[in-house]
C-alpha cells in the first residue's frame, strides 16, 4: 500500500467549523511523515478562495452529470507541508457565506463526490485506501461499486469511513438518487440507503463502506446503542465487526506551550508556574478582569449549544461565580445561552468574561491562562479541547462520555494518578461537586495539584498512535 486519499468537507489550514477540520489538517502529515502518498480533497469554499486562491495550481476542467446536465468542475491543487490538496470549484454551489446549512445541500455534496471520483481518472490517480469523512462524502463508496463497478481501477479501491458526529447524517429525498447520484432505485428498494423515506448518505457510508471508524473506542461503543444511536443504531450494530474507534490527536506543533506564538510567555512543565502567572495576568489586563496570578482561572472555548453540556453550566452559575475563581468563556451559539452568559459578565464584572464569537488568537491564550478547562458534554464523540488543555497544563473537567471518558483519567487522590477530573451523571450538582473538589485541591494542596499537571503535560496526545492504528486498518484491508 502506498497510496491513500482523504475526502473531506473541510480542513486546516485552509477552513474549519469543526473537528473533522482538526484531524484533516494533521491526520494527512502523519501519513507522510511515514513516506505515504497522501492527498486530500475538499470543496473550493468562498473563504478559501478570498485567503487561497491566488497561491492554488489550476489543474483541469471537466463536466459531471448533475439533474441530467453537464455541470462544469474546475480542479486546483496546492501542496501544503508535503501533502497535496486539491480542491473543487463551483461558484453556484460553494462560493457561499456559509459552508453548510442550505436546502439544496444534498445537491452541492452529490456534485462535490461525483467530481472527487471522475477527478481520479482525470488525474490517474487511483488511490488503494480512499478514507472519506462524514455525511457529505458517504455517497462515494456506493458510488464506486454500484456505479463502477465493471471498472477495475475504482472496483479496486478500499473504502474507510469516519463518522465525527453521527447527529449529522445527511438525509435528503429519495428523488435525487438518479437525478444527482446516478444511482439505480434498486439501493433504495433494497435499504441500502433508505432511511426515513428518503436517502441518508451517512447510511450509505456505513453500509458500503469496507471499515468503518469513529473517533473514539466509548463512542464507538455508545452509538450502537438506542440513547445515542441517532436512529442509526441498527444499522451500526449490522455492521459492528467493522466497527472501531480511534481517538483524535492534536497537531502538537501549532498547539505547544513551549513555541506558541500567540500566547505572552512560553513554557515546559519545569517551568509551567511562571507560564501559567504570566499568561494569566495577561489575559486579565486584557479582558477586564482583576489581575490575580494566584485565583484560579476556568476556561472554557466550545460552541455553545445543548451537546456540550453549557446547559450545566448555566444551571450553576451563580454557585460558580461565588467560589475563589475567575470564569472565561469564549464561544457562540444559542441565543439564549449567549444571554445568560451575557448577564453572568454583566452581575460579575472583574471575575467572568464572555467573548461572543471565536477568536483563534484568543484561544491559545486562554488554554494557557487557565488552571481548569470545563467540558461537560452531554455526548462528546472525541474532544479535542480537553487534548489542548492538558498538553497546557490545564486541567480538564469533562463527563464520562465518548472521547473525554478515553482520554481523560479522573484524578486519583491514593496513588496520584490522574491527568483532570471527571463526573459520570448528565447532571450540574455531579459537576458542581467535582468542580468544588477541584477548587479545594488546587488552593489546599499544590503539590497534588502539580502532579496531575505533570501527568497531562506527559500525556502523549500527538496523532501518533492513531495514525499507526489507522495504517494498520488500512494495510488489513489491502491484504499486507
Amino acid at each position: 500500500m502506498e497510496r491513500i486519499m482523504m475526502v473531506a468537507a473541510e480542513g486546516l489550514p485552509f477552513i474549519k467549523s469543526g473537528g473533522l477540520a482538526d484531524v484533516i489538517g494533521s491526520l494527512p502529515n502523519e501519513f507522510r511523515a511515514r513516506g505515504y502518498d497522501v492527498r486530500v480533497v475538499m470543496p473550493l469554499y468562498k473563504k478559501i478562495a478570498i485567503n487561497w486562491h491566488d497561491k492554488f495550481t489550476y489543474l483541469r476542467t471537466y463536466t459531471v452529470n448533475i439533474n441530467y446536465e453537464e455541470t462544469q468542475v474546475n480542479l486546483f491543487y496546492y501542496i501544503y507541508n508535503d501533502v497535496t490538496y486539491y480542491f473543487i470549484e463551483h461558484q453556484g454551489y460553494f462560493e457561499r457565506e456559509a459552508m453548510y446549512g442550505y436546502e439544496d445541500d444534498g445537491e452541492r455534496f452529490a456534485f462535490f463526490q461525483k467530481a472527487v471520483l471522475e477527478m481520479l481518472n482525470q488525474i490517474d490517480y487511483f488511490p488503494e485506501i480512499m478514507h472519506c469523512h462524514d455525511w457529505h462524502t458517504g455517497m462515494i463508496a456506493a458510488m464506486c461499486k454500484e456505479n463502477f463497478n465493471h471498472d477495475y481501477r475504482y472496483r479496486g479501491i478500499k473504502h474507510v469511513y469516519t463518522i465525527h458526529n453521527l447527529a449529522f447524517q445527511g438525509n435528503f429525498g429519495a428523488d435525487m438518487l438518479e437525478s444527482c447520484l446516478g444511482l439505480g432505485n434498486y439501493v433504495f428498494d433494497n435499504g441500502n440507503v433508505k432511511f426515513d423515506g428518503g436517502i441518508s448518505f451517512l447510511k450509505a457510508g456505513i453500509v458500503y463502506s469496507d471499515k468503518i471508524t469513529t473517533v473514539s473506542p466509548s463512542y464507538a461503543e455508545e452509538i450502537k446503542t438506542t440513547q445515542f444511536g441517532e436512529r442509526m443504531d441498527a444499522v451500526l450494530r449490522f455492521r459492528e465487526a467493522d466497527l472501531c474507534g480511534v481517538v483524535n490527536g492534536i497537531d502538537t506543533k501549532m498547539w505547544d506551550p513551549e513555541s506558541d506564538a500567540l500566547i505572552t510567555k512560553n513554557y515546559t512543565f519545569k517551568t509551567y508556574k511562571k507560564g501559567k502567572a504570566e499568561n494569566k495576568k495577561a489575559l486579565q489586563k486584557k479582558l477586564g478582569l482583576e489581575v490575580d496570578e494566584n485565583v484560579m482561572m476556568l476556561g472554557l472555548v466550545s460552541r455553545l449549544t445543548w451537546q456540550k453540556g453549557i446547559y450545566l453550566i448555566i444551571e450553576q452559575l451563580f454557585n460558580i461565580c461565588n467560589q475563589p475563581i475567575q470564569l472565561v468563556i469564549l464561544g457562540s451559539g444559542e441565543a439564549g445561552l449567549e444571554e445568560k452568559l451575557r448577564e453572568a459578565e454583566w452581575g460579575n464584572k472583574g471575575k467572568v468574561c464572555f467573548y461572543c464569537g471565536y477568536n483563534e488568537a484568543l484561544s491559545h491564550e486562554i488554554y494557557a491562562a487557565s488552571d481548569l478547562f470545563l467540558m461537560p458534554s452531554l455526548f462528546e464523540p472525541c474532544g479535542i479541547s480537553q487534548l489542548i488543555s492538558m498538553h497546557y497544563g490545564t486541567l480538564p473537567l469533562v463527563r464520562e462520555t465518548g472521547g473525554l471518558k478515553d482520554t481523560v483519567q479522573p484524578y486519583n487522590q491514593y496513588t496520584g494518578e490522574g491527568c483532570g477530573f471527571s463526573f459520570a451523571n448528565y447532571n450540574s450538582n455531579d459537576m458542581m461537586h467535582v468542580l468544588w473538589e477541584a477548587i479545594d485541591l488546587y488552593y489546599n494542596n499544590p503539590t497534588a495539584w502539580k502532579g496531575i499537571v505533570k501527568n497531562a503535560m506527559e500525556k502523549d496526545v500527538s496523532w501518533a498512535q492513531s495514525a499507526e492504528f489507522y495504517l494498520g486498518i488500512y494495510r488489513e484491508l489491502c491484504g499486507e
